[in-house]
């Protein structure tokens, strides 16, 4: 009797191992959306012409010397 419950136990443990051994899983990949980037950029020429000015100024004046 005891051995027959061994067994029965045993089939069943060994089954329910093959059974949780055997599983499956999917990945959903979903594609990357990609969205343009818009950045703007002020460039203050003004200024910068004014700096060429003064400092080309200055050069001038050392160069004179």
């Amino acid at each position: 009797m005891k051995l027959q419950l061994l067994a029965r136990l045993f089939c069943l443990a060994l089954l329910l191992g093959i059974s949780a051994a055997c599983t499956k899983h999917e990945v959903d990949v979903k594609p990357v959306e990609i969205k343009p980037i818009h950045i703007t950029i002020d460039v203050n020429v003004k200024v910068d012409r004014a700096l060429d000015d003064f400092f080309g100024d200055i050069d001038e004046a050392a160069q004179n010397e």
